[in-house]
């Protein structure tokens, strides 16, 4: 018999029937593909609770066999097996289905009442929560917390743990709502992914700036290399990208003192991981390589939206003008990229974290500098060379895109509980590990090797409140509270979109600057030349343009 799937659209009444039918009275399913594909595509046509609603009625027709209501209730224990987060973070739909249950069993249909299962459904709630604690790992390692002295393994191994766990926590309302409203609007799971994506890149370069002399920063730049060529040996490919973008990011890439102390060596490797991950081709290079991955593997997941994206403005949901039968090419297009992001969620990577280094990256990337701010650290590191016979042209002040704009207004309340939490863990790590000799407070030296983690903490004696030349856990927790909330909570795991314009990476057409993901460009209304904020100062005289006329 010829598969549904096969044919151009399909009501959705005919898809729950086809479903129905891909099962025996045993309960063996025959076409699993069309099964497994219209399940999870469906609340992108109609809710699940309607879906739910049109099993029942049906099971519950006159005309409805025994055989028949088998199947249906095959069909609702495949449904609840297979995307079990859907019924537990649905209690709408897990009562529908728990009705449904108790009918069958006053009606005396016993054994079809036991197929269907919703006790054994696990909770999913961490999976909307924003924030996750770290869980405690059995096999604990004393380690160093210096990033200095971290080794590139552990710092890709950590990384990715971290990144994966976030990623693992998107689900299908998720990437749909991103689809429909082409941003991040009311969808904070996926938010706080890109923001994390984000903050490691901008980490990265706060890393490099912090260090005051080039053989330092030429240091800190070949570190991050390695880290790189690890996470591409993890197949970690979305956090390499997060790596290669903050060390192509302008604020980096023209530092051209800094540039002159990495070896020829290290520069290849970077070059050949930049090529591996650039657009050209439509990302060719990377979707080759990736699609020989096996085992664990960690997308560029801003590629594969764009994909969904790309499906969705070309086709239409609906094959006809009524919105009754369902465009079935489309459908399937979207589910094999949808299905492909959901195996990768059922194959974590093979890390044995640590807890305390975990909490302490956590809040190091929770940055709060804007991308001219950081582009400030790097002129002061290295400032900028004045051209010959001309005098260099003063950065104007950057004003607030449309989308920047709607980012703060967009901004989701921060929960001071929560917060405190987190700050609390933080400090803890830093004590457990920073305090060498255990007296329950942070010396100048010890407070020094803490700075390595966060560049541009403030001086000692801005937490030192009582002045008596050692920092207490309250002082250090009371400092960062008070960050947080002079910094509008940006260090408090609630994130806004200050960058926020474009949904893959991009290059600056004057520095060739590497920008990620939801980034602000600034296009010329004349010329049409694209350039980063940082880069509208030197090219302040270069725009030449053609005029066109039309008669």
């Amino acid at each position: 018999m010829e598969s549904i799937l096969s044919k151009q659209s399909a009501t959705v009444d005919e898809l729950v029937e086809a479903c129905i039918q891909a099962f025996d009275g045993s309960g063996t399913l025959k076409d699993t593909s069309l099964v497994r594909m219209f399940l999870m595509m469906h609340p992108w046509y109609i809710p699940s609770t309607d879906m739910a609603k049109k099993l029942v009625l049906q099971s519950q027709e006159e005309s409805c066999t025994a055989e028949r209501r088998t199947r249906i209730c095959h069909l609702v224990k495949y449904w609840i097996s297979e995307f079990p987060a859907e019924f537990n973070l649905s209690p709408e739909l897990a009562d529908q289905i728990k009705d449904f249950k108790d009918l069958l069993n006053t009606e005396g249909n016993e054994s079809q009442s036991q197929l269907i299962d919703l006790d054994s459904v696990p909770s999913y709630k961490w999976k909307r929560q924003v924030t996750q604690r770290v869980p405690s790992m059995s096999k604990k390692r004393k380690m160093s917390l210096l990033f200095d002295h971290l080794d590139s393994c552990e710092l890709a191994e950590h990384l990715t743990y971290l990144e994966y766990k976030s990623f693992c926590k998107i689900l299908f309302q998720d990437y749909h709502s991103f689809v429909m409203h082409g941003c991040t609007v009311e969808n904070p799971i996926l938010e706080r992914f890109i923001t994390l994506f984000n903050s490691v890149s901008q980490w990265i370069q706060l890393m490099v700036l912090s260090k005051p002399t080039a053989p330092q920063r030429a240091t800190v730049i070949s570190h991050f290399i390695r880290v790189a060529q690890k996470l591409l040996h993890l197949q970690n490919f979305n956090t390499l990208m997060a790596v290669v973008g903050g060390l192509s990011n302008s604020s980096i890439s023209r530092l051209k003192d800094t540039q002159a102390h990495i070896s020829a060596e290290t520069n290849k490797v970077f070059n050949n991981l930049i090529e591996l991950v650039t657009s050209c081709g439509n990302y060719s290079q990377y979707r080759k390589r990736f699609s020989e991955c096996s085992g664990f593997r960690f997308p560029i997941l801003g590629v594969h939206l764009k994909d969904l994206i790309a499906v969705h403005v070309a086709l239409p949901d609906w094959a006809d003008k009524e919105k009754t039968r369902v465009n079935l090419a489309k459908a399937q297009q979207l589910y094999a990229i949808l299905q492909e992001l959901a195996l990768i969620q059922t194959t974590p990577p093979h890390v044995d974290a640590n807890t305390d280094l975990l909490n302490l990256l956590t809040v190091s990337l929770d940055q709060y500098h804007t991308e001219e701010e950081i582009y400030q650290m790097s002129l002061h590191r290295e400032p900028r060379k004045p051209a010959q016979n001309s005098s260099p042209a003063s950065a104007p002040d950057p004003k607030p895109t449309m989308i920047d704009e709607w980012a703060v207004s967009v901004k989701p309340n921060a929960d001071p509980t929560i917060i405190k939490k987190h700050i609390e863990k933080m400090v803890e790590s830093v004590f457990k590990n920073f305090d060498s000799d255990g007296d329950g407070h942070i010396s100048r030296e010890e407070f020094e090797a803490i700075r390595n983690n966060f560049p541009y903490l403030s001086k000692f004696g801005e937490l030192d409140k009582n002045q008596d030349g050692k920092i207490s856990r309250e002082e250090m927790i009371d400092y960062f509270m008070k960050a947080s909330s002079l910094l509008n909570c940006k260090m408090g795991f609630i994130h806004t979109f200050t960058e926020a314009t474009y949904v893959k990476p991009t290059f600056c057409e004057h520095c060739a600057g590497f920008r990620l993901w939801l980034c602000s460009r600034f296009p010329c209304c004349v010329c049409v030349f694209v350039r980063v904020y940082m880069c509208i100062d030197e090219c302040l005289h270069a725009c030449m343009w053609v005029r066109v006329s039309v008669s």
